[in-house]
């Protein structure tokens, strides 16, 4: 199949924010789930140390991806919260890599 390359480049930024999705989603994970609790029940503030940054720059690269997505395709309003929202909310990623395979593959189909 023979894709137009205004879509071509939306597929390639489809499948740049669905990764970038899947590593912000988990650094989170991560981060709430086993580097707090090693924090704050084991008393190794270390974990933290090392995890907090690096989600943090999974999170600026997660943010940076989004406007690079939503500005060079026709969002909706709704989709782009939900984007930005679900980088908030543990599992969030996860839903929202969901919704963008399935533009994704829509796009790829058309």
């Amino acid at each position: 199949m023979i894709v137009p390359s205004n879509a071509a480049e939306e597929l390639g930024q489809l499948r740049r924010m669905r990764l970038v999705s899947v590593v912000e989603g988990c650094t989170l994970l991560i981060l709430v789930f086993v580097a707090v609790p090693i924090k704050h029940l084991g008393g190794h503030a270390i974990a933290t140390t090392i995890i907090g940054p690096i989600h943090g720059m999974a999170f600026l690269l997660y943010i940076w991806t989004l406007i690079q997505t939503v500005s060079g395709a026709d969002f909706t309003r709704p989709d782009v919260v939900r984007m930005v929202v679900a980088a908030f909310f543990p599992f969030g990623a996860f839903l929202n890599e969901r919704a963008l395979r399935r533009r994704q593959a829509l796009l790829a189909s058309g």
